[in-house]
């Protein structure tokens, strides 16, 4: 079966089926969601690990000054940004997995370029277009990975796709480094097009899952973004704030520590080392959080992340040497790490189904614009004030994203706590055994489901509505003789 054939299948919202053959999908599990949703975003942001150390250095080789070099790595987020709602068209009119393959090969181009690039108008258009198609890609795997994840796996296969991520970006570097030794700075623009370019081949020739239970997204014609905006936008102005106020503490993050750490005097290469050992922290802990999350609520882990992440940057500016500025960054590399699929587990939770991928690239607007949001803050902080006050400032917005989450998390998302998480899979569950509707009965509904908790978690049993249960057939007719 074709990619466009296997996403416009999961869009239909059609009957299970196996990629090889016509029979049903087989028992959904993280091992075999790897090849196809793992594994590529891994080789893909080795390729983004590999190029963001160079980016600044090449612009500064081609004559940019240091404010312009620092502006260029800027670039990426405002290209994400600026992609994420095309990102979330083009995957609802083509498929995920064939956004995530096309968003590839373009990658190939785009790092083809900056290779190439002998002015500083070339490489910072073509580095705006690398972070534009990052979006696409971003948004592709998420949204591909919410219709084929069962439920009660899906708070792990978020954070597993996060610690994915994170995994690529912790090798990248030392792939990019490598080529640099042998071949001079520009060749870690090589390694992210070698990555690129198998992350192609990989979602190419590994075969796709089919899911019917969570493939409920209709066609892209069905709904508008203003429709799905429209219809949550109380979830978006107020969960949807702490989900900026995480991206602003996130995207801090790898700002203010190597400032403090220029501000103690501490070498480079310490401060290197104090990013590896925070970084590898965050690869332990994200999938043990997952499994919390799916089974107490993703309240258990979301609120103790920002609260660790936002307390932890508060007690930065009290370090005085290397020591202190190690356990701080290993505690915030734990807040961090617990909290990798925290936006997009959320995302997917509350993602209706109907628009859901148009809902995931307006959700995915919300937390690149606080990722971006960040180091800007510190920035104005710091210049109207203090560094340290900067610092502290960011680490309060944590400390609120914290208690943010623990009010509205619970309003919109059906698995936000222990209980809830019980009730939505029970819900789910007695929704999964009514009987699938006609394969010809796609009719687009009246309106967008309304926000809610409850509405989500009745939302399996909404998409098998079409057809009455046995249940509800009306009794036989009492016997008429003796």
């Amino acid at each position: 079966m074709s990619l466009r054939r296997r996403d416009r299948a999961r869009h239909d919202g059609g009957p299970a089926v196996s990629p090889d053959s016509g029979s049903e999908a087989r028992p959904v599990t993280l091992l075999a969601i790897a090849p196809s949703a793992y594994l590529p975003a891994l080789l893909y942001s080795i390729g983004t690990g590999a190029t963001a150390p160079v980016i600044a250095l090449v612009a500064l080789g081609l004559g940019a000054s240091p404010a312009q070099a620092g502006g260029l790595l800027a670039l990426l987020g405002v290209g994400q940004i600026i992609a994420d709602v095309p990102a979330s068209a083009i995957a609802s009119a083509i498929g995920e997995r064939r956004t995530m393959l096309v968003a590839a090969v373009v990658a190939v181009a785009l790092q083809l370029t900056c290779l190439l690039a002998q002015s500083l108008a070339v490489l910072t258009v073509a580095v705006l277009a690398v972070g534009m198609t990052n979006a696409v890609f971003l948004l592709a795997r998420q949204a591909y990975l919410t219709g084929v994840t069962p439920l009660h796996l899906r708070a792990r296969a978020m954070s597993t796709l996060g610690g994915s991520n994170r995994i690529g970006l912790l090798i990248g570097p030392f792939a990019g480094a490598a080529a640099i030794h042998l071949w001079g700075e520009r060749a870690a623009f090589a390694v992210a097009m070698g990555a690129a370019a198998l992350t192609a081949v990989l979602l190419f020739v590994v075969p796709d899952l089919e899911v019917g239970r969570n493939r409920s997204d209709l066609p892209a014609s069905s709904v508008s973004y203003t429709s799905v905006a429209r219809a949550h936008r109380r979830l978006l102005l107020t969960l949807g704030t702490a989900i900026v106020m995480v991206g602003i503490v996130r995207g801090a993050r790898s700002t203010v520590l190597p400032l403090w750490a220029e501000h103690l005097s501490v070498s480079p290469a310490a401060t290197s080392l104090i990013f590896g050992f925070a970084a590898a922290v965050e690869v332990v802990v994200f999938y043990p959080a997952g499994k919390v999350m799916d089974h107490f609520g993703r309240l258990a882990v979301a609120t103790p992340a920002m609260a660790i992440l936002g307390a932890a940057m508060i007690m930065l500016p009290l370090t005085a040497g290397v020591t202190s500025l190690a356990t701080v960054a290993l505690v915030m590399g734990l807040g961090n790490g617990i909290g990798s699929g925290i936006m997009l587990t959320l995302g997917a939770d509350t993602a209706p189904p109907v628009g859901r991928v148009k809902f995931l690239g307006i959700w995915r607007v919300l937390s690149d614009t606080g990722a971006a949001a960040g180091p800007v803050l510190v920035s104005l902080l710091a210049t109207v004030w203090t560094l340290a006050t900067g610092i502290v400032g960011v680490g309060a917005v944590g400390l609120l994203a914290a208690g943010s989450l623990m009010v509205w998390a619970p309003k919109f998302s059906p698995y936000a706590t222990r209980r809830g998480t019980r009730q939505a899979r029970a819900a789910a569950r007695a929704g999964a055994h009514q009987p699938p509707p006609d394969d010809n009965s796609h009719e687009p509904p009246a309106a967008v489901p309304p926000d809610g908790p409850a509405a989500r978690a009745e939302a399996p049993a909404r998409v098998h509505e079409s057809r009455p249960t046995q249940a509800d057939a009306p009794p036989p007719a009492p016997p008429s003789g003796p």
